[in-house]
């Protein structure tokens, strides 16, 4: 395998002379893909499906469709161009009729200018968007008993991920210590084999697995020796999700000898497919990305969990839910499959989301009620708080401290950056041994080059029975985790408290002259920071967390559609994670890694959609999302109002009430989701209505990647049946409707509404009885009553007798007539 893919590196080069400066273009043709092909081609029975329905791939009728349109995307490069002077890459015949290949842009503009070719689109980049969960968010006792337990949980579900891979030998994807798997049914995804080991990648739990690499490689950017040309996780990221999302329960978190709890998935009993198209350096690219995804419906995942965005909104089509990515996934959602995707990671800043479509469920993260602390007691008594996942130093006894920079073999050493404790060997080791050693936390932690496993591995190595950073200045947005260590150590991030210590230590410790050390007198000793202290105050909206409001295309013009959705877990979060892993330098060789990101919360949801899925095999997308949002809540844990992490004037942290441009509908509730009592269900069609009534949008640009004309009577965008209501621009009084269906027993739900005074909200009707599996339209009307230049936010609250609760988040902004 690794000898083809030097030859692909070696074609590709050849390519690039013949053509000059090659670039990747994702092509749509004209024609039906598979998944709406509805007949009149000579010879080729109709493949088609009603909306939220799976096709069967392996019917005659869609495999000899899908060879006719590989054979007519050839026939086209063929008749435009000479055979060595482009590279087809991918064709793409499920969810798109095209094709990604790597031609000169004068070739490019030959594709677009003819005519059986509808749109020529240059390919972006994406990026990876970077447990003690189940029971914050409890499921071992108030979901998995539903699903009759943890070793049925998720069971026959299949969650495709779209990111860097798995390493398949870890523990919380093992099969040694589980009931047998079965086959899944409906799921035909295949296994590639290691090229090192020659075995395949699966076992039952790991189902399929797959690497997508062509666009990567054409670009240049691929290197097999780190990126692994196969599902192999070169990075972390893959396994990370994977068991977030559905790793195996009750796996012990091992690291440097102490135990930190076990680790479960959401879903632990629900099968992994692997889609790797992420790559540790560069990230990756939507012509990969879109041939994973592909493959993944193609396969029959029941859901697929992306923590992986665009770079910013996509500059060659005027509306972000227009591009080849989102159409991709739009067809998914039309083949019943529902999409979890990682907000982004650009908060706390308005505008930064890289998740946009209503098809799409964009989850934002939060922190959950577990932080972990530690501190330093000086010798002069005062108690310096900081951070640390580490064992304390021998309680009743202090240790000296010694400064690296004054425990240098050799003043020629300062190059190195000394004090950042990097480099044992210029150290000296009868100084440090048996002593805390005192390092400095510099740029180059921020920047990756320097690491605090780094620091724990000098100071050991020296015989030092401990360590202490200090940051002494810190840059605006710089986040503080707590890194797992073997030996005592604790991190001062509050710049006062480091002065403090490097006062006392300056005061104690006399120098000759020339300014060296006469005798070590500071003395300390650090805290136990293994346990985790459990808040109230959780959860709350991560920092770096991406926040509303939407936008709707490349000017960053508001849209009327509610982003993110929904809110779940995605701050310090233990899951597996590849030995091979380099994406996080403090958990380099290790098997598992906590880590912070949009990404973490995305396989949260995608795991609980399982459990939902599992229960309601027969919901469609749209449904499990309503499930999902008009059960999550917009309080904390002290029945507080939600807070969001926010600079303050002097870019500090500080708690902000939260929005619904923080956290969309709340924090996701998975005991509430499983029933639910109402649900807001849309399809392909009512998706298409959104598209056509969006203002601005180029209804040519619908026809090209949805083959549909827009004839569609949904008036407004806002009138799209979501769990949540946004008007970007209300003059006057506007009217929205909703249909909620009722997935329980006959019940009747009185409807109230809050509004922030700048605009009134009205229902009607004020109260409706929906018998079993009945459908019913309500009307919510808004209107401005002044206008502030700031948005409104309320809620729709429908109470059932039978207890059940829904609730819609309400956004708005007025405007004058």
């Amino acid at each position: 395998m690794r000898v083809s893919v030097i030859g692909c590196t070696v074609l590709v080069l050849f390519t690039v002379l013949i053509i000059g400066k090659a670039e990747i273009y994702i092509v749509t043709v004209e024609g039906e893909p598979i998944i709406s092909y509805k007949g009149g081609i000579d010879g080729f029975e109709a493949t088609a499906v009603e909306s939220d329905e799976k096709i069967d791939t392996t019917s005659e009728t869609v495999t000899s469709y899908a060879h006719h349109l590989e054979k007519k995307h050839d026939m086209l490069l063929e008749m435009l161009f000479e055979i060595g002077t482009y590279n087809k890459l991918y064709s793409y015949q499920h969810l798109l009729n095209g094709f990604a290949v790597h031609i000169s842009p004068e070739q490019a503009e030959t594709l677009r200018r003819t005519p059986s070719v509808k749109s020529v689109e240059r390919d972006w980049k994406v990026r990876r968007l970077t447990t003690h969960t189940p029971q914050f968010l409890g499921l071992p006792t108030g979901v998995w008993p539903t699903g009759g337990g943890f070793d049925k949980a998720g069971e026959d579900i299949v969650i495709g991920f779209v990111d860097s891979g798995i390493y398949p030998h870890h523990p919380s994807f093992a099969t040694h210590n589980t009931e047998p798997y079965g086959p899944v049914p409906k799921y035909r995804g295949k296994c590639e084999v290691d090229p090192d080991t020659k075995k395949d990648f699966c076992n039952g739990k790991i189902v399929g697995a797959q690497h997508f690499a062509k666009a990567a490689i054409a670009a240049g950017q691929f290197n097999p020796s780190i990126d692994f040309a196969s599902p192999m996780d070169g990075d972390g990221h893959g396994s990370h999700t994977a068991a977030i999302a559905a790793g195996n329960n009750g796996i012990p978190v091992r690291m440097h000898g102490y135990e930190f709890g076990k680790a479960s998935g959401m879903a632990p009993r629900a099968r992994i497919a692997v889609y790797k198209a992420l790559y540790r350096i560069f990230g990756g690219y939507v012509a990969d990305v879109v041939a994973a995804i592909d493959q993944a419906v193609y396969d029959g995942v029941d859901i697929l969990s992306l923590s992986v965005g665009p770079n910013s909104p996509p500059a060659t089509t005027k509306t972000t839910y227009l591009n080849p990515f989102d159409a991709t996934l739009l067809s998914a959602v039309k083949a019943g499959v529902f999409v979890a995707q990682a907000a982004g990671n650009g908060g706390p800043f308005p505008k930064t989301l890289v998740s946009y479509s209503p098809w799409i469920v964009s989850i934002a993260a939060a922190i959950d009620d577990r932080r972990y602390k530690n501190h330093l007691t000086l010798g002069n008594g005062k108690i310096l708080a900081g951070i640390g996942l580490s064992p304390a130093t021998h309680p009743n006894q202090s240790y000296t401290l010694v400064a690296a920079n004054d425990v240098l073999l050799d003043s020629s050493a300062m190059k190195y950056s000394p004090s950042d404790c990097q480099k044992p060997e210029v150290l000296n080791k009868k100084l440090v041994q048996g002593n805390i050693l005192l390092c400095g936390y510099s740029f180059n932690f921020v920047i990756g080059s320097a690491s605090i496993k780094k620091v724990s591995e000098t100071a050991k190595s020296l015989g030092a029975i401990g360590f202490v950073l200090a940051v002494e200045n810190v840059s605006p947005g710089t986040k503080f985790d707590p890194v797992p260590v073997g030996i005592p150590g604790v991190l001062i991030t509050d710049v006062s408290k480091s002065m403090d210590l490097i006062d006392y230590y300056n005061t104690s410790t006399p120098r000759d002259w020339t300014g060296r050390v006469k005798s070590f007198n500071a003395n300390g000793s650090i805290g136990n920071g293994l346990m985790p202290i459990l808040h109230k105050s959780a959860p709350q909206v991560a920092l770096f967390s991406a926040r509303g409001p939407n936008i709707k295309d490349f000017n960053f013009q508001d849209a009327d559609l509610l982003k993110p959705d929904i809110l779940a877990p995605g701050s310090l979060i233990w899951a597996a994670w590849s030995p091979n892993g380099t994406d996080e330098a403090n958990y380099v060789g290790e098997g598992f890694a906590m880590i912070s990101g949009t990404s973490m919360a995305a396989p949260h949801i995608a795991g609980i959609a399982a459990l939902v899925k599992q229960k309601h095999p027969h919901w469609s997308p749209a449904a499990i999302k309503s499930t999902l949002m008009t059960t999550s809540t917009t309080l904390d844990r002290a029945g507080m109002p939600l807070q969001a992490q926010q600079y303050s004037e002097t870019e500090a942290m500080k708690l902000v009430t939260a929005t619904p441009f923080d956290y969309g509908s709340g924090h996701v509730n998975p005991r509430a989701a499983l029933d639910p009592g109402l649900i807001f269900d849309a399809g392909y069609e009512d998706y298409l209505g959104f598209l056509c009534t969006t203002p601005g949008i180029d209804a040519h640009e619908i026809k090209n990647y949805t083959n549909l004309p827009c004839n569609y009577t949904m008036v407004h965008p806002w009138n799209l049946n979501t769990p949540s209501i946004t008007v970007a621009h209300l003059v006057g009084t506007q009217t929205v409707t909703r249909t909620a269906t009722n997935v329980a027993e006959e019940e009747t739900y009185v409807i109230t509404t809050r509004m922030a005074p700048a605009i009134a909200i009205e229902a009607s009707p004020p109260a409706m009885t929906l018998r079993a599996g009945a459908s019913r339209k309500f009307s919510i009307t808004l209107t401005v009553r002044s206008v502030t230049g700031t948005y409104s936010f309320g809620e729709i609250l429908m109470k059932g007798s039978r207890g059940h609760k829904v609730r819609i988040p309400v956004v708005a902004m007025g405007y004058q007539r």
